[in-house]
């Protein structure tokens, strides 16, 4: 299940400040938005679950780049001569 920010981006279709323009509690029974402050409309509950599948591929490619990054960077770590322990410890795992 996506996040509510995620869905909420997309609704949007921009960057949102989350300290500021959309304030987001979650009082244990999920998150819920609190303060809307910008100009576009407040989504209704309809118009966030219609961004789930969405949300959830655009998250899923997050992790995706994530790990690719992550790669890489072994990758041109390894060929610095670094020790795989060496970047373990740059990765801090």
């Amino acid at each position: 299940m996506a996040e509510l920010s995620t869905k909420i981006k997309l609704y949007v279709n921009s960057d949102i400040d989350f300290k500021s323009d959309v304030l987001l509690q979650n009082d244990g029974q999920g998150a819920y938005i609190k303060e809307w402050n910008l100009e576009t409309a407040q989504p209704t509950q309809e118009q966030l679950d219609a961004l789930e599948t969405q949300a959830d591929e655009y998250e899923q490619n997050l992790i995706t780049s994530k790990e690719n990054n992550i790669a890489s960077a072994k990758t041109k770590l390894e060929a610095l001569g670094l020790t795989i322990d060496e970047i373990k410890e740059v990765f801090k795992i």
